[in-house]
């Protein structure tokens, strides 16, 4: 991955949490957590 890609999807993650924070009010960030922590648990079932 480039500098410019890595730059590129850094700008655009911050750009839906910014429209999810000011216009969609869908608590995306805190979504986010609770999947990821859910497939931790997943992955950790099969250890």
């Amino acid at each position: 991955m480039t500098n410019q890609i890595a730059i590129a999807l850094l700008i655009l993650i911050a750009l839906v949490l910014l429209a999810d924070h000011m216009w969609l009010h869908m608590n995306l960030p805190l979504f986010i957590a609770r999947q990821t922590d859910q497939f931790i648990e997943y992955l950790s079932f099969w250890r």
